[in-house]
């Protein structure tokens, strides 16, 4: 059958027909010709102009898929610059535009087999940031045009000169808090010179070191001792016993005045080492592994309000994961959610917070009035050491 001259009702047909897009699989790439069904397009292989073509792909198979998704690659990602430029965009969106040109390089011509292989291949070469989700792979353009490339640079010259800013502020800083850190060992290295804690072990006797300085007596006697007295007569020498002097009570109520301000000053002395310990050990968190808490959060349900539980880890400092005594279920929770808990008399406890935190001890009185404790130190240098005052917060009871 001829074809149909240009005019006429059928050729007028043909090109209705041809106007929009046909079925990819009755597409010839290497002739770029479109068949409308599967008659024409295996008359289509079959003719000679189909076999020379084959002839010269044969040749260089490589070279012709090279050209080929090239010229798809460059298409997809011009669509993709002009139409979206640096916005997010679904992959499929950008390649249903693509194909509705009717002279576009159809995929199958290309080395890639699908979109999605196509997509992964712009992530690895740098040219689209790419990331799959449940909709689909979606695809963001990297502009590396000159303009683009100038723009970021000033934007990184100013965030750097943001950063360097910063940076010296925070070096000030950091050399303020060292200098303060210095003065502070300095005053404390003056305070250990000034105070020294009177410490005394066990079984040791105390040894006062008192030197008593020698008063002139014309007479040559000593008060309260023995002497030898030489008569002018020459006659033998004979003991004599004094009887002491009576005891000034003046002297004794001032050696005992000087007694109690060493007392005094000694508690001064402690009183002042106290205060430094909590300044040092006071933090605003206070959880610590093995210690027994209650939670009190109503968050998990009503099953483990006011439970208690043991504290497995510490994440954080302020956050910890707990294991509840009752269920053995793990949680992981703010230390605003828990309390400490306060064990019987004479039970084990550890110091979470204050003067002695981190140190074991054992708990000893309690009192209710002013929500406070008194405890013994079960370990370490400070072994038996009564500590009165503690607050319930401060103090919980042991795994």
């Amino acid at each position: 059958m001829g074809k149909a001259e240009v005019g006429t009702p059928k050729y007028l047909a043909n090109k209705m027909k041809a106007k929009g897009l046909q079925k990819l699989r009755w597409y010839c790439q290497m002739c770029q010709k479109q068949c409308r069904d599967e008659n024409g397009f295996k008359c289509h292989t079959t003719s000679e102009a189909h076999q020379r073509q084959l002839l010269l792909f044969a040749d260089t198979p490589g070279k012709f898929i090279y050209s080929f998704s090239k010229e798809f690659s460059d298409g997809y990602m011009e669509l993709l610059r002009r139409r979206f430029g640096t916005k997010r965009v679904a992959a499929n969106k950008i390649y249903q535009e693509y194909i509705a040109d009717k002279n576009h390089i159809h995929m199958n011509a290309t080395r890639w087999l699908t979109l999605s292989d196509y997509v992964k291949w712009l992530g690895r070469s740098g040219q689209c940031v790419v990331d799959e989700t449940e909709k689909g792979w979606f695809v963001t353009y990297i502009d590396r045009s000159p303009e683009a490339m100038e723009a970021q640079n000033k934007l990184d010259k100013k965030e750097k000169m943001e950063k360097d800013d910063q940076e010296r502020m925070m070096e000030f800083i950091e050399k303020q808090i060292e200098k303060a850190k210095k003065s502070e060992k300095k005053d404390e290295l003056s305070e250990d010179e000034k105070y020294t804690e009177f410490v005394r072990y066990e079984d040791e006797p105390v040894v006062l070191g008192i030197k008593l300085e020698k008063k002139f007596n014309p007479k040559g006697t000593a008060l309260g001792r023995s002497c030898l007295l030489k008569r002018p007569s020459g006659e033998e020498d004979e003991k004599v016993f004094k009887k002491p002097r009576p005891v000034d009570r003046a002297s004794s109520s001032s050696s005992s005045s000087s007694s109690t301000s060493n007392t005094s000053a000694l508690s001064e002395i402690m009183r002042m080492e106290e205060i430094k310990k909590e300044k040092q050990n006071r933090k605003d968190y206070w959880l610590t592994e093995g210690i027994i808490v209650k939670f009190v959060d109503k968050s998990l349900g009503e099953k483990f309000y006011k439970q208690k539980a043991v504290v497995l880890e510490v994440i954080d400092k302020y956050r910890g994961k707990i294991k509840f005594l009752e269920t053995g279920e793990k949680v992981k929770v703010d230390q605003a959610h828990l309390e400490t808990v306060i064990p019987a008399l004479d039970k084990p406890v550890r110091v979470v917070n204050g003067a002695y935190r981190g140190n074991e001890a054992i708990l000893k009185k309690l009192d209710e009035k002013n929500f406070c404790v008194t405890v013994e130190i079960s370990r370490g240098p400070l072994k038996g050491r009564i500590v009165e005052g503690v607050q319930y917060e401060d103090i919980s009871k042991m795994q």
